[in-house]
């Protein structure tokens, strides 16, 4: 995984990692629909399933795209998080 990098200030074009949840499962097969997040589905015994994708994006536009497809199949986003800002934050 690509080292973070930290800006002096983030913008609409700065690359992020970013990590996403969302409500139910979704198909490891749709990673190239989804900007090539990993998938991760948490199928945990007594708990409603959640399954996580996390990568780095290019931009916010691609965020933007992935958070679309999400919107456009009906899949619930629970978070969405900047795990770049999450980083500087507690360390910088």
């Amino acid at each position: 995984m690509p080292k973070s990098i930290k800006f002096d200030r983030f913008n609409m074009e700065t690359p992020a990692l970013y990590r996403i949840r969302v409500q139910g499962s979704i198909d490891p097969t749709w990673m190239d629909l989804l900007g090539g997040m990993r998938i991760a589905t948490d199928l945990s015994t007594g708990k409603e399933t959640v399954t996580t994708l996390v990568g780095h994006l290019v931009d916010q536009a691609a965020l933007s795209g992935v958070l679309k497809t999400l919107y456009d199949f009906r899949i619930p986003i629970l978070s969405v998080e900047n795990l770049d800002e999450k980083i500087e934050e507690s360390f910088g």
